[in-house]
């Protein structure tokens, strides 16, 4: 598979028969079930793409489709009951935007047409038999960030060749947590470092973190991809920041905020193809007929205000390779 890779540095009685007859004539607008384990306002930019790719295949949110949302702000354990209304609700698709969103949707219906986005192998995690033939009524887009999540170390440890001591931040409730932690801790072995292996869900787990990192003298950290923390990007910017802590993230909107460096799947991307996916679904294709496309554009970005505010020289150049 090739990919490409990109580096940014920062009327009356008498008319009334006939309208009612037309109304009557009109078939009833599909619905799309959205459910998400994010907040509104971290995916609007997501949500954006997601529209316009529904847009490329003929539907406009409300002209010819409408959309029912459900968000479960970053709190996993709601999403089996959201899940479970809109099924109640009829939606003629449901559009699964994260991983823990997915999981759920599949757990909740094997009828009602799902189309996901996923950080993760879709076949490991138990979405799909295969990405060629997902079969079922589940298809959908994966990033493959948790496969790249490997590339995150190597690239840290380009910045400070001289650690021997790295962290990595997971979110224990996520479904990839334990296929993360074990792939970055095999990558570590390979670099010849060691990797110790954190954990937070909640904000004051983010807290307890930076005070273990501390005393665990770390010389950089690594933040996979997770929903939580992109909620919380700001603060984990600015934690990295306070402790002297390179950091490495799986979402370009960090790195923005005062984040050291990220590197991941390009995500308008992503969520421009689930939104064709959805389309199509709309206009009568099975999700098992619909192989999961996985994305082939990555970006690396690098911000350099926060690399001075450390002290830290970059290498020139520093441009990831493929990962396969």
């Amino acid at each position: 598979m090739k990919r490409r890779e990109f580096i940014t540095v920062l009327g009356g009685a008498a008319a009334a028969w006939p309208l009612t007859a037309r109304a009557q004539q009109q078939p009833a607008m599909p619905v799309i079930g959205l459910l998400s384990s994010a907040t509104a306002r971290e995916w609007a930019p997501f949500i954006a793409a997601f529209l316009q790719g529904l847009n490329e295949v003929g539907f406009v949110d409300g002209q010819n489709v409408a959309i029912e949302q459900r968000w479960a702000e970053g709190q996993y354990d709601r999403l089996p009951a959201m899940a479970a209304d809109l099924i109640q609700h009829q939606v003629a698709v449901i559009a699964a935007l994260t991983t823990p969103a997915a999981v759920a949707a599949k757990a909740a219906t094997a009828t009602t047409p799902i189309i996901f986005t996923t950080i993760g192998d879709p076949v490991q995690i138990g979405l799909v038999a295969s990405l060629s033939r997902p079969g079922g009524n589940i298809t959908g887009v994966t990033y493959l960030n948790v496969e790249v999540a490997p590339k995150l170390l190597e690239l840290l440890h380009e910045v400070i060749p001289t650690a021997t001591r790295l962290a990595a931040l997971i979110n224990p409730t996520n479904p990839n947590a334990d296929t993360l932690s074990r792939s970055l801790q095999n990558a570590a072995r390979t670099l010849g470092f060691q990797l110790h292996v954190l954990r937070a869900s909640t904000e004051p787990d983010i807290e307890t973190a930076f005070v273990t990192l501390a005393e665990l003298r770390v010389s950089g950290l690594v933040i996979p991809d997770d929903v939580f923390f992109i909620t919380h990007e700001k603060r984990l910017a600015a934690l990295a920041l306070r402790h002297r802590l390179p950091a490495i993230f799986q979402t370009r909107a960090i790195a923005t905020v005062g984040g050291l460096m990220s590197y991941s799947g390009r995500a308008l991307d992503v969520y421009r193809q689930a939104g064709v996916y959805t389309g199509r679904v709309l206009q009568g294709a099975k999700p098992a007929d619909l192989p999961v496309s996985q994305s082939t554009k990555f970006e690396f970005v690098i911000n350099l205000n926060t690399a001075r505010s450390l002290g830290l020289e970059m290498p020139r150049p520093c441009s990831p390779a493929p990962t396969r």
